[in-house]
């Protein structure tokens, strides 16, 4: 693993660090304000504003009143969609500029941060089309009646997004919300929030009115949960860890708001004696170290039948050996750094304490470089299900392989966690890999492929990894309410 190209100082940061409230600009009612990072240096690249109390309040006016007064509330679904598809269009046009405000702040790859731009385009543009076709239905009901049902707007939702893919996330919040007819109060991520400030300014180009998206920058103990405890919020989305969401399930049940939740997850990656090697050995380096680990559906739970283990775990050792970290804006670059020195210490504190509980560091296991918040790649073989590194979620390049031999317990070890968001199973048996799919306890599970997604396919977890479905025509029904109506008919 070798320095690709020097580390790059970011030059005078001249983007938007402001609050983005009813179309508005604004510094943060209290003056508060705190530092955002280049995680490749540890350098800081601007400071931005953080939202009070007193902000929230101002934006989830500012959403109400574009709701039930402003434009918004009156405009034709059409409409709608034409605005989201024009903001499409914006993102397409600066790709690059996104792409590389989104890999200075967050640290990932160029190539990921393009990546996940076009799925920001890809993002809008399904659900710009799905804005006028959200439709109810006619309803046979009682002799002398005629019931039909509306598919009308949750109203004001607030919305808070992780740093591991900012735009990414945005899209996936802001895209069936607009559809339906909702305003937003979004928080991004504390960590990053560059590009989504980014995005705000091409929603206004776009011809967003005034308070259908707000973007308030702030901690969660502080904006987030503000806007959590607000009762003008009637819908809560969050992506982040599973500690965090319990406190927000328990705090906005005092204002009884519809919540949906995407989390963490521990998912099992699973290869039989016959899979297809080469394939196997490839897509379990993808499932671990794409984007660091920094990955909720990340294949951190390797289990490899005994007899193919030995060679598989050379194979995989000598491609994580040769992984290529540096510069995140360099494209022969493969890793950059983690997001934080916070997440940079909990990896590698884990890293010792797998050592410390008898498993066997094959690879990596070191921080990388002098600067910035690099973690080598690191792969651990001989695991035991009860060890920390194989129950708890590290979210770092860090793989725990997990032998076995034969099937009779192995789906109970694969569900054997309190996690349930993604898992992958490589096999040339199609009746195994279905028999698989079924059983396991997952939202996701992949069949000879690992991270494949899609903006028309339903994502989320089962058990702790959450609740509700984010991306295709199920992620409609979080930011609707369904209204009966019964007309006396003679």
């Amino acid at each position: 693993m070798s320095l690709a190209t020097p580390l790059v100082r970011p030059a005078l940061f001249a983007g938007q660090t402001k609050l983005l409230i009813g179309n508005q600009w604004v510094e943060s009612a209290d003056g508060g304000t705190f530092e955002t990072l280049n995680p490749a240096t540890g350098e800081t690249i601007s400071d931005v504003c953080a939202a009070s109390a007193t902000d929230v309040d101002l934006a989830v006016k500012a959403a109400r009143h574009a709701l039930e007064r402003g434009p918004w509330g009156k405009m034709e679904a059409g409409e709608r969609g034409r605005l989201m598809f024009k903001l499409a269009d914006l993102v397409e046009r600066h790709t690059e500029e996104l792409a590389q405000l989104e890999t200075l702040n967050s640290g990932k790859t160029i190539n990921d941060t393009r990546g996940d731009v076009g799925g920001v385009v890809a993002t809008l543009r399904y659900y710009a089309g799905w804005a006028d076709k959200i439709e109810g239905k006619t309803i046979p009901s009682r002799k002398g009646f005629f019931s039909y049902t509306l598919r009308q707007p949750v109203g004001v939702v607030g919305q808070i997004i992780p740093w591991n893919f900012p735009l990414l996330m945005l899209a996936w919040k802001w895209g069936p919300a607009l559809a339906c007819g909702n305003t937003i109060v979004m928080k991004p991520a504390e960590q990053t929030p560059l590009s989504a400030l980014r995005m705000g300014e091409l929603a206004i180009e776009a011809g967003f009115p005034a308070g259908v998206i707000n973007l308030l920058n702030g901690y969660g103990e502080t904006t987030g949960a503000a806007i959590v405890d607000h009762p003008g919020i009637d819908k809560l989305a969050f992506t982040g860890h599973v500690d965090t969401a319990k406190i927000i399930a328990r705090n906005a049940a005092n204002t009884l708001k519809r919540v949906t939740f995407e989390l963490g997850g521990k998912s099992p990656n699973i290869v039989f004696a016959d899979a297809d090697l080469e394939a196997a050995v490839n897509g379990a380096y993808h499932a671990i170290y794409f984007n660091g680990g920094q990955c909720c559906t990340a294949g951190s739970r390797l289990f490899v039948e005994e007899s193919i283990r030995p060679e598989f775990v050379a194979r995989l050792a000598q491609k994580t050996k040769q992984r290529r970290l540096g510069s995140p804006l360099d494209t022969t670059v493969e890793q950059g750094p983690q997001v934080s020195l916070e997440q940079m210490n909990k990896i590698l504190g884990y890293v010792k304490l797998g050592e410390e509980q008898g498993a066997t560091l094959v690879a990596g296991g070191a921080k990388w470089g002098e600067r910035g918040f690099f973690v080598e790649p690191t792969l651990f073989d001989n695991v035991t299900d009860q060890m920390a590194i194989a129950t708890d979620e590290i979210f770092g390049p860090v793989v725990s392989v997990l032998p076995f031999s034969g099937t009779d317990d192995l789906i109970e070890r694969a569900n054997n966690t309190n996690y349930g968001l993604a898992a992958a199973v490589w096999t040339k048996d199609i009746d195994k890999a279905h028999r698989f799919a079924q059983q396991i306890q997952a939202g996701t599970v992949w069949i000879n492929c690992y991270h494949i997604f899609d903006v028309t396919t339903p994502f989320g977890g089962f058990k702790e990894s959450g609740y509700g479905r984010e991306k295709g025509e199920e992620a409609l029904l979080n930011y609707t309410e369904t209204k009966t109506v019964t007309i006396k008919v003679e």
